[in-house]
């Protein structure tokens, strides 16, 4: 897979089963970390988790994988769920397709097809991880996350970069507020208020830095009232 490094969680309590898949899974470029049971994956899968997507046998010890799926949704978490089960019949692929699964594959099932399946769904959902970030003059080095803006570093701090790499992973669409407190913030005990606080000084580090002449001279976050926070680029300017 021609990705940097996007992260899954294998969520599958079979020894055998979980080796395999994740000594292919790393082998084809993809970080994996593991879950062997229900409770154990809706733990890892809390707000903040980071995973890119998330691959969930149904018949898990404790709580299934239904339950674990359930859960996920309920807290407004979009992460891609692939569903791998030896449950293939229709109601139950419907079943779990209609709480939120993006794709179900039934065992036992060909390497390359689950390959396939699971590089289609982190194109759809924006997971492939370019190896640089762009907005304009603005760039950010996927890997390292540092910033340059116009050719110029951008000093920033470990929170100020986490939220700039969440604004330039979604091009031309909002970020809520909820999101980036989730992201950038995790189960710290801070309120939604943090987030302002670190868009305005990530905002006038933007505003302050250097302009050099040219349509794309300027980069902005720009608020949508009730929505949440975009990168912007001055008129004329070219993503």
């Amino acid at each position: 897979m021609n990705t940097l490094n996007p992260h899954i969680l294998l969520v599958e309590d079979t020894p055998d089963i979980s080796l395999w898949l994740g000594t292919a899974l790393r082998q084809g470029g993809l970080s994996v970390s593991f879950a062997t049971d229900g409770d154990q994956a809706d733990q890892c899968l809390q707000a903040g988790h980071g995973f890119d997507a998330v691959l969930l046998d149904l018949q898990l010890p404790g709580r299934d994988g239904l339950s674990v799926l359930q859960a996920l949704r309920a807290r407004g978490d979009a992460v891609p769920v692939l569903i791998l089960t030896a449950r293939a019949s229709v109601p139950d692929r419907v079943l779990g397709l209609n709480m939120g699964a993006d794709d179900y594959l039934p065992k036992p099932f060909d390497l390359s097809e689950l390959e396939a399946r699971l590089q289609v769904l982190l194109r759809r959902h924006g997971r492939v991880k370019p190896a640089v970030l762009r907005c304009g003059p603005l760039e950010m080095a996927a890997d390292s996350g540092a910033a340059v803006l116009q050719g110029q570093p951008l000093a920033l701090t470990k929170r100020e970069a986490a939220a700039l790499r969440v604004l330039l992973e979604s091009p031309q669409r909002t970020v809520s507020k909820e999101q980036l407190h989730a992201e950038v913030f995790a189960d710290e005990a801070t309120g939604l208020e943090a987030v302002e606080v670190l868009i305005y000084r990530l905002r006038k580090k933007l505003e302050l830095a250097p302009v050099v002449s040219g349509p794309s001279s300027q980069v902005a976050i720009t608020t949508f009232r009730g929505m949440g926070y975009m990168l912007t680029l001055s008129t004329g300017a070219q993503p």
